[in-house]
């Protein structure tokens, strides 16, 4: 599935949680919708824990 069609879905889930849930069911499907991103690039292999959790020393020693 391309990325477009990803991001044409999750605009579609948030707004119909903005018009049918009001601002609080806007946010609750936005936060769950990154929470549910991050899951998935962990999945893929694309993050690692350590990726959260590193001080900017680290990735100077790194070459970042």
């Amino acid at each position: 599935m391309s990325m477009a069609m990803v991001g044409l879905i999750a605009g579609m889930a948030l707004g119909f949680a903005g018009y049918f849930g009001g601002f609080g069911a806007f946010l609750l499907v936005a936060a769950l919708g990154a929470v549910g991103f991050v899951v998935g690039r962990f999945a893929d292999g694309d993050l690692e824990p350590g990726d959260f959790f590193r001080t900017r020393d680290s990735r100077r020693e790194r070459g970042r």
